[in-house]
């Protein structure tokens, strides 16, 4: 219980130490919070790419006139989704689409990065695929997005010999940018620069050897014998020390005056 008491002692002690850190370069620390938020804010406007995304709506339905026959499909269509979603991202549907994307928006990419910039999701117990396309720009990735449904659609009925997906909405071009996280990043500068000016402020007082008060000494085990303090001559403006040494230079005697 004492060591607990202790240690609990220790922690309050050093937590003490690190607010009168902030609280004696709350000035400095928050110069460099600024130049973080400054620096993130640089970053979001010129250095990092916005991206854009782009999604469309597949939809897996088989249609039957009997009930039974009906479900015994729907669900069938629910354990092909996975199959489906991989076969989103296969090169057999990519290949054409990377070769229109090309021609219509002089597209750049490599299929590895179409793939990368492609998204296949669903709800759960949902005939819906949602495929999600990002891009530099907000008109292709609407383009490619399209293009991956359409040709789904056309090559799944051979691949798989169903006609059971439609499109239910297509892509649209989205202006507004998912990324950068303008918020996160400022956050992220405001944490980095609070971060720094806090080290710098700690390794300033960690080489800082002035004896600033008694418990300084204490801390270093030392004994406190009396304090000396700083005498000023108002008289003259001048500032003296308690001991003044000066030296004949005629006689080389030395002669202390206080």
């Amino acid at each position: 219980m004492e060591k607990y008491g202790n240690n609990l002692m220790e922690y309050e002690i050093n937590l003490n130490k690190i607010l009168r850190l902030v609280k004696e370069n709350m000035l400095s620390i928050t110069l460099w919070m600024v130049m973080g938020l400054f620096t993130a804010l640089i970053t979001i406007m010129f250095i990092v790419t916005p991206k854009y995304s782009a999604t469309i709506d597949l939809l897996v339905n088989q249609k039957s006139d009997n009930q039974q026959a009906q479900y015994t499909m729907q669900q069938a269509d629910l354990q092909s989704i996975n199959t489906y979603k991989d076969i989103l991202k296969k090169s057999v549907i990519l290949d054409p689409v990377l070769k229109q994307a090309n021609k219509k928006d002089n597209y750049k990419g490599n299929l590895k990065e179409l793939q990368s910039s492609i998204s296949v999701a669903n709800e759960v117990n949902s005939q819906v695929i949602s495929v999600s396309v990002v891009d530099t720009n907000p008109y292709v990735a609407r383009d490619i997005a399209n293009m991956i449904g359409e040709t789904f659609t056309k090559k799944i009925k051979k691949m798989m010999e169903v006609d059971n997906v439609t499109i239910v909405t297509k892509a649209v071009a989205n202006t507004k940018p998912i990324s950068p996280n303008k918020k996160l990043y400022l956050l992220i500068g405001m944490i980095i620069g609070f971060g720094t000016g806090f080290i710098i402020a700690l390794v300033k007082d960690f080489f800082d050897v002035t004896v600033k008060s008694v418990e300084f000494l204490e801390d270093l085990g030392l004994i406190n014998l009396g304090m000396v303090y700083h005498i000023s001559d108002s008289s003259n403006g001048r500032n003296n020390r308690v001991v003044n040494i000066i030296e004949d230079t005629g006689t080389n005697d030395m002669h202390r005056r206080v």
